[in-house]
């Protein structure tokens, strides 16, 4: 029996065809790093000057799957580490009528409504719960970006980029102060996550 040149050429579209298609992408799960996974914040302290510090490092997760437009983030923040480099203000910060950090020594961050525009984060929105009380909070990107850390022994995947929010103090029961201590608080959340 002479080969069929009609199946033959067919076999051949289909395998061509078959390996060009490229495989679904699979979500990917980062690690955050402590060196670079930091809460930023700032409040306008009686109308002139600026208060500002950091609380961390943040630890937990964060899962990225854009081609399907989901993903999934889980960060703590422990809040008897706020620093604004003067000691003795940290110390009134961590009392039960602020971070309250004796009874409430972790807030936490958990997101599953993510905005891509092609790979990029734009922004994600979730829930904030500090001092035991939980509200919706949206971070919005203002750099993201991946790049591959070749400085060890083997390659490493790093994304990660600066995330900026607002929280009303006074929604968590935080009212120390108002209104000569401003009621509204910017967040900066700088994260950075490492995946093998």
């Amino acid at each position: 029996m002479k080969p069929n040149p009609w199946r033959r050429a067919t076999f051949t579209m289909v395998a061509l065809a078959s390996q060009a298609v490229p495989a679904a992408a699979q979500p990917l799960t980062y690690q955050l790093d402590p060196a670079h996974s930091w809460v930023h914040f700032e409040v306008l302290h009686f109308g002139t000057s600026t208060i500002r510090g950091r609380i961390g490092p943040v630890s937990g997760s964060v899962t990225l799957d854009p081609a399907a437009g989901r993903g999934e983030v889980s960060l703590a923040v422990p809040t008897a580490s706020v620093s604004t480099g003067i000691g003795f203000f940290d110390a009134r910060l961590r009392e039960d009528d602020l971070l309250a950090s004796t009874a409430h020594p972790t807030a936490y961050f958990v997101a599953t409504r993510f905005q891509f525009e092609g790979d990029r984060v734009v922004s994600l929105r979730g829930e904030f719960t500090w001092r035991g009380v939980s509200q919706p909070l949206t971070l919005n990107a203002l750099r993201y970006a991946c790049r591959s850390d070749t400085s060890g022994a083997a390659a490493v995947q790093v994304c990660g980029g600066d995330f900026e929010g607002e929280v009303l103090r006074s929604d968590f029961g935080a009212t120390f102060g108002l209104p000569l201590v401003a009621n509204r608080v910017r967040l900066v959340v700088q994260v950075e996550g490492r995946r093998p």
